[in-house]
């Protein structure tokens, strides 16, 4: 094995340090070793950018059962109701998980405070201010480093599953660190490696978003379901300059007003909760109001205005969004903010049961990465970060499993010479323009094709591009020689600035693959429900309450 300072061979490996795969790690038998691998450092994750908060139904008003019927009918009919009822009768437990390991949650003296949030019910959002992700990240990272049995692996990056020929059990991965590529062998690999929102042009998501854990494991054979179904949250800062940054829908949940240009408070324009329908109306009707009324809707925005609320509660509840608009020459106490809809998040990725287990042996997925049914076409906010608790929690279930598996797996020869790879400068520049240009183009080419509202012409077209796309990076010198490598061929490399360079290959071809996944699906479902919108059909067809499924490059509808 390459001389790197990991074992080559862990209990169970996690892959991605968001909340999920945070959680995961910690609820892990403390007897089991833990490989815990992340691309950047642990403190990095589109957990960390949560805002808004976790929703639990933990007041004397509410109950499970409220939680249960909110989260159904925000996912449009395709919900698993016995996942959504583990996901809401869990949550008040795992709330208290939290608060034990130190999640300091916003309070009202004694009590937990709790917020409303768009398509809730009763006030059941608990959060930290305005950093609710931060926060739980933050303590949660804190607890793995003192574990003694879990190893942080960071700056580190997963390639691909790596398959036991005979019985296509997954006994570990391929990874990228410190210059060189080696395998991991693991009784369990569990994929907690969030959602894909770079690919998509506009996204609120960071930059680590790469739909990682869906490609890899879809290229391995792992059933997915549903990638059509992309939340757009629809109040992102939209300033010339500034990231995407979610501006949360908390703010509408306190009394913020989304307007028009004339201050007009179009959204009741679209459905009668106005600013505080479903998310997906809401993006929709920021869309179609800056189709009707914008010179140039690609770039257009409305506003949010937060004045209507007390500017006392401002400063307690919204710190973060004050200091950012601050730095971008915004005074959200005097001028509202311009917005716009950005994709958030992915409501498909790896079918996965309540106990996280995938249809490969040893592959299990948390988080984002996986579909459990719980958010259906459309997921109710706040119940995101509620998932990587809930279900990170589970793996403590599956301790006899892993140890099965992991005495099932053999110690194996590791080649003593690793391969070398070696490019000119030249061949290298020319490489990494193909691939910087690829990395440019395609999310522009998502968003306009597959974004908030689509239609089948555009779909064929961009697919067709995608695969050309596909077919252009597998030809790459760099790619011919990756995609070529045998499970335990250990690799080192000469070529300039490795680690970065590496990267963006892995990224592009988790991008490519993720883009051509959605762009399928999208076309695939002809009908329009939660965050899949048509506008060559703009209905719900009863026949397509069902939902998609794919192994490699074959689509089904599941049984109704």
């Amino acid at each position: 094995m390459p001389q790197t300072d990991i074992p080559s061979q862990f209990d169970v490996l996690v892959v991605g340090a968001g909340a999920a795969g945070l959680y995961t790690a910690l609820c892990l038998p403390e007897d089991l070793q833990v490989g815990l691998i992340t691309k950047e450092t642990v403190s990095l994750s589109a957990s960390d950018w949560a805002q808004g908060g976790i929703a639990a139904a933990v007041a004397p008003e509410d109950s499970p059962s409220l939680h249960i019927k909110d989260t159904m009918e925000a996912g449009a009919g395709l919900c698993d109701r016995s996942a959504v009822e583990f996901l809401a009768e869990q949550a008040p437990s795992c709330i208290q998980s939290l608060v034990n390991l130190g999640v300091a949650f916003d309070r009202h003296g004694n009590a937990l405070a709790l917020t409303l949030e768009a398509a809730h019910s009763r006030h059941r959002v608990l959060h930290a201010a305005d950093t609710t992700g931060r926060e739980v990240t933050t303590t949660l990272t804190a607890q793995v480093l003192r574990r003694q049995n879990i190893q942080v692996i960071q700056q580190a990056l997963a390639l691909s599953l790596w398959l036991e020929p005979q019985t296509g059990k997954c006994q570990g991965i391929s990874l990228f660190y410190q210059g060189e590529i080696s395998w991991i062998k693991a009784g369990a690999v569990v994929l907690a490696t969030g959602g894909g929102g770079q690919v998509f042009a506009q996204t609120t998501n960071p930059a680590v978003s790469t739909g990682d854990g869906v490609a890899i494991a879809w290229r391995a054979g792992a059933i997915l379901r549903d990638l059509e179904f992309v939340q757009f949250h629809p109040t992102a800062l939209t300033k010339l300059g500034a990231d995407r940054f979610l501006i949360s829908e908390a703010v509408r949940g306190e009394g913020a007003h989304l307007v028009d240009n004339e201050g007009r408070r179009f959204a009741f324009d679209y459905h009668p909760a106005g600013e505080l329908a479903p998310r997906d109306v809401v993006s929709r009707a920021i869309f179609s109001h800056l189709q009707r009324t914008a010179a140039d809707p690609a770039t257009a925005h409305v506003w949010l205005d937060m004045r209507p609320i007390p500017a006392d509660k401002i400063r307690y509840r919204f710190p973060n969004i004050i200091k950012v608009c601050q730095h971008w020459g915004i005074d959200v106490f005097n001028e509202p903010i311009p917005v716009a809809p950005a994709a958030h998040y992915w409501m498909g990725g790896i079918v996965a049961d309540l106990e996280n287990r995938t249809n490969i042996p040893g592959l299990y997925a948390v988080g984002e990465t996986a579909s459990t049914g719980v958010h259906g076409a459309n997921r109710l906010a706040s119940n995101s970060l509620l998932e990587c608790i809930v279900f990170g929690a589970q793996m403590a279930h599956v301790k006899d499993e892993v140890k099965r598996m992991k005495n099932e797996v053999e110690e194996s020869e590791f080649s003593l010479n690793p391969l070398t790879f070696v490019l000119s400068d030249n061949q290298w520049q020319s490489q990494q323009a193909q691939i910087d240009a690829l990395r440019e183009k395609l999310p522009r080419l998502v968003w306009q094709s597959a974004g908030i509202c689509r239609e089948q012409s555009g779909l064929e077209a961009a697919i067709a591009t995608v695969e050309t796309w596909q077919q252009d990076f597998a030809a790459l010198l760099l790619s011919q020689f990756l995609l070529s490598l045998r499970p335990n061929e250990p690799v080192k490399f000469n070529i300039p600035d490795c680690e970065r360079q590496l990267r963006l290959w892995a990224e592009t071809r988790n991008l490519l693959d993720v883009a051509y996944l959605i762009l399928k699906s999208a076309a695939f479902r002809t009908e329009s429900r939660g965050g899949h919108y048509r506008l060559d059909y703009p209905q719900p067809d009863p026949a397509w309450q069902v939902h998609t499924l794919v192994q490699q490059r074959q689509w089904w509808k599941s049984e109704v």
